[in-house]
């Protein structure tokens, strides 16, 4: 199982750690991280290779052999900043991403052993859960009406939360509040699934937060009610974040990302003629294309084996060459032999 909580931004964004284990190394540094780059930083922390290289320093060579345990990835929006601990970097072109890759590599090297994959946005009612996350999360609210509900049971955040300038009785202050109630119903319901966080398979959390951010369209960024609910949701995200990194046992990444907003919709990578047309025209030199990652491999595979069949034909010609019919050879001693018995 593997383990790591991102959060999402964009142009002013920013990119925090919370928590990582020794396996993990991050360095402390401004270096920006390209927003379209971030599911690889998330795929390359839990061991899985990516399309192009990443040459981006804040991220290290940990320990090949651990690898963490889950990845979580919250996106926060509305907040181009967050007051979080641990190391953060500067988010340049942020752009909207998924960890669809990620969920795809875990698909395809852990499908027998059915590992967690968790993709919520609660204010807009999606939900995906795959493997053993359809029978830990069965109750878990999802819908805007079943989150309002959960509200006002006795065990929800309302008991022990400190509201201070928000107030129940307003429709976003409640959608805000009820994304948090889902941080905590989640690490409530994998608390009683500990099993989980033992397997071996990497577990994905991808968690998509837009409460603050309505609180700020509606209240005013400079209102009271904007710093207490950026300072609730920092205050839950840390919580959140210490409970899943105790429940896989330490063994996991924290990352949160906090964005304003997007710089462009999300939308699919396609190439048309027109766009063909253009590429040429911006390579008039004909140079050739950049190699990827497979490369090197395919190189040193073919280069050894020629290699060594250049040896071997050389090795078994010379012996050919040099070899004495009449007693090296079994046909001719043979030969000898049955000529003699005549």
């Amino acid at each position: 199982t593997a383990f790591c909580v991102c959060f999402s931004g964009v142009c002013g964004g920013e990119f925090s750690i919370l928590r990582c284990p020794r396996s993990v190394v991050f360095r402390d540094g401004g270096w920006p991280i390209p927003g379209e780059r971030i599911p690889d930083v998330a795929a390359l922390t839990m061991g899985f290779s990516v399309e192009e290289d990443l040459p981006w320093p804040g991220l290290a060579v940990g320990d090949l052999f651990h690898r963490p345990q889950a990845t979580v990835l919250v996106t926060v929006k509305g907040v181009d900043k967050l007051p979080l601990k641990g190391f953060s970097y500067p988010i340049e072109n942020a752009v909207p991403f998924s960890l669809d890759s990620v969920a795809n590599a875990i698909h395809t090297l852990f499908s027998e052993e059915m590992p967690v994959v968790l993709q919520l946005a609660p204010s807009e009612e999606r939900v995906y859960m795959v493997g053993k996350a359809n029978a830990a999360f069965e109750d878990l609210s999802v819908t805007l009406r079943q989150l309002r509900s959960r509200l006002f049971q006795d065990s929800s955040i309302l008991s022990s939360l400190p509201l201070n300038s928000l107030s129940t009785n307003n429709e976003v202050d409640l959608l805000f509040l009820s994304e948090l109630q889902v941080l905590q119903d989640i690490t409530s319901l994998l608390s009683r699934h500990k099993h989980l966080a033992k397997d071996h398979s990497p577990d994905l959390y991808s968690l998509e937060l837009s409460g603050l951010e309505e609180v700020g369209k509606h209240y005013g960024e400079d209102s009271q009610q904007f710093k207490d609910a950026s300072q609730i949701l920092v205050d839950s995200l840390q919580k959140f974040a210490d409970e899943m990194f105790n429940l896989y046992g330490g063994n996991a990444v924290v990352e949160v990302v906090a964005v304003k907003e997007f710089n462009s919709p999300l939308s699919r990578k396609t190439r048309s003629i027109l766009q063909a047309s253009q590429s040429i025209k911006e390579n008039p030199y004909n140079l050739a294309y950049p190699y990827n990652y497979n490369y090197s491999v395919i190189f040193n595979i073919v280069l050894w084996m020629m290699i060594g069949l250049a040896l071997a034909v050389i090795v078994v010609s010379y012996n050919l060459w040099n070899m004495d019919p009449g007693y090296d050879s079994i046909i001719y001693r043979m030969t000898n032999q049955k000529i003699r018995m005549d």
